[in-house]
Parts: C-alpha cells; structure tokens; sequence
C-alpha cells in the first residue's frame, strides 16, 4: 500500500527534472506514486518525462494557471494518506522521503504528553499494512533546504511570520550544520514539505486567488487557527535551486504579488480584534518593505501590490472566526511577537 503521493508543479523546467526525478527513483523508501502537473509549459518537460519517467503520472493544464491550481490538482489526485510537495529544481537525499514520513507520523519530542496520547489512541485508526503511529496534530512537516551550489549554506529551515507582517525563511544563508534540530515551525516551505492529507478536507486546498507567493504561509496559517501545528524536520534534505520559474530573487512579478498576497493573507487570517492589535507592528513593517523594494528598484511594484492586495480584499471572504478556534488564536499571536524577536535574531 502506498503511503505518499509526490506532486511536482512543473513550468518549463525540463533543465530540472531529470535530476529531480532520478532523485526520487533513488529513495530508500518507495512505497510512493509521483504526479507531474505542468502548467502548459512550452519546452520539452512534458516528453522528457512519459519518455524516460513513465512510471510518473503526468497532468497537463491548457494554461499556466498558477503554482496553487497545479498542487491542489496535485492533491485532488492523491489517494494516499500523505502528500509531499516538492519543487522541479530541487535534488533529494536517499532518505528524504522515509525522513518526512518518520517526522509527520512520530510525535515530535516537544509535544505534549496529551498530543502523545492522542496520537496513540488514534494509531487504531491506520490501516495494518502501514502500521504508523500517528501524530494528528500534526499538518506538515518542513524538509531542510539547503542551496544547490552550496550545500553546505542554508536555503530554508521552516518558514515563519511576524508581527511585522513579514514571512521569511528561517535560517537562509547560514551555515547548514546549525540547523539539525526539530522544532515547531509557523509554516512549511511548499517546495519541500509533506502534508496529511486528509486535514486538506477540513481546512481547504491551497488558495488559488494566490496563483502564487505566500499560499504556504496561508495554509500554514489556516491549519494552526484550526488547532494543528507544524514543524522542521532536518533528516529530510532536499537541495534547492531556488527562484527557477520566477527567474531571480527580486523582480516585477514576485515583488507585486508578494505584497498582494501579504495584505491578503493578513486580512482572511487575523480576526478584526487581532489585526487591530498588530495594527502598530504592521504599518512600520510595510513601511519598511517599501523602502526597502523602492532601494531595489521596485517602488512601483511592490505599491501596486498593496493596492491590488486591498482591492483583494473587498472581493474575497474571512476565514470563519470560532470560539472554539480561541485558544489557538492566542497561540499564533504569541507566536507572531515571537518571530519578530527570531527574525531580528537571525539577520
């Protein structure tokens, strides 16, 4: 029986995917499918892979509809009780597949002794022929990223958001050997990352309103106001390119829609009372992204994106505040002043 489906978004990377690919033919676990959803990609991605990767399932759009329509495509199509997410520039370690499936179905050694207990008397519930010990509270579980070029050198060890409004990846440029140790994490970095499945019922698949940038802080976000948490899980290394479709760290289109999306993400998420509250941490901290994009040469992108971001939100709905949602609510807060205190740390 098959416990993950790995689903690979795919736009003109055919220059990726065979060390991608032949990555994953190399794990020490293979009781996993592997989807390709290509988003109407115009190089040879789509033949490359049904003629030296059939045993891959490839799914192909019309047009490029987005990083989110291509994963939850993904996702729609799984029918395993695991999805791992994982971008085309990327190269895995041997282990990684088994390392994410150990981090999402053993309870973390931080968690508490009712989540271990929990975790036990839900074990019943798997199948015999996996024969897991389940950790429900658990949403996803982050690979470390470190770079392609310099392995050695940190690409991404959980993402986090802050008070500030800011969403950064953790770690990103340090030396790798510091960064070994599981931890609860705000979100998982969707180009490596395993998901449980069956969580995307009850919160909702990727926001497609996204398209893309931010959509991995989003359901991150959304799974922790419904109770489930999020962690780091190091023995999973996966080697990372980084920006291969956007083309570059800074430009036109990933600075608009990272401010967008931000301004959106703020507004579906934080309830009036909370945002309110972080009202005096996020004028400053947009402020500062502005001045820091306009250094860049983006001024115009990143005010547009706002704007688009506040139009956005005259047209999209709230997440559905709960009562019962409260005490989780008190624990993203605490968590935001948290990050802010661990981004400054980590500069």
């Amino acid at each position: 029986m098959q416990i993950a489906t790995i689903v690979i978004p795919n736009l003109d990377g055919a220059r990726f995917l065979g060390p991608c690919l032949d990555s994953l033919m190399r794990q020490t676990r293979q009781d996993f499918s592997v989807i390709l959803i290509d988003n109407a990609s115009q190089d040879e991605s789509v033949e490359l892979v049904r003629t030296r990767y059939p045993q891959v399932t490839v799914f192909r759009f019309d047009t490029n509809r987005g990083f989110c329509a291509a994963v939850n495509e993904g996702i729609r199509q799984s029918r395993t009780p695991y999805v791992i997410l994982l971008n085309n520039d990327t190269v895995c370690e041997e282990t990684f597949v088994e390392e994410l499936v150990r981090a999402i179905e053993t309870p973390p050694r931080s968690a508490s002794a009712a989540e271990r207990s929990r975790g036990l008397k839900n074990a019943a519930r798997c199948t015999a022929a996996i024969e897991v010990l389940s950790a429900p509270h658990v949403f996803s579980c982050a690979a470390k990223m470190v770079q392609m070029s310099a392995p050695d050198r940190m690409d991404n060890a959980g993402d986090y958001y802050c008070a500030l409004g800011w969403a950064y990846a953790y770690g990103k440029g340090k030396p790798a050997a510091d960064y070994d140790r599981e931890r609860e994490i705000f979100s998982s970095c969707a180009a490596a990352a395993i998901y449980r499945r069956e969580v995307f019922d009850e919160i909702g698949l990727f926001d497609e309103t996204h398209f893309a940038y931010l959509e991995d802080t989003d359901i991150g976000y959304r799974a922790r106001i419904a109770g489930y948490r999020n962690y780091y899980a190091p023995k999973a290394v996966v080697r990372h390119v980084g920006s291969a479709t956007s083309g570059s760290v800074y430009n036109a289109f990933k600075t608009r829609y990272s401010a967008r999306n931000n301004i959106y993400l703020i507004y579906k998420n934080m309830p009036w009372a909370q945002l309110l509250l972080n009202l005096p941490f996020l004028l400053p901290g947009f402020l500062i992204k502005l001045l820091f994009f306009a250094a860049k040469g983006f001024f115009r992108e990143y005010a547009a994106g706002i704007l688009e971001g506040i139009s956005l939100c005259r047209r999209e709905k709230k997440v559905r505040f709960r009562w019962k949602n409260c005490r989780a609510y008190v624990r993203i807060q605490f968590s935001l002043w948290g990050n802010l205190f661990r981004r400054l740390a980590d500069i």
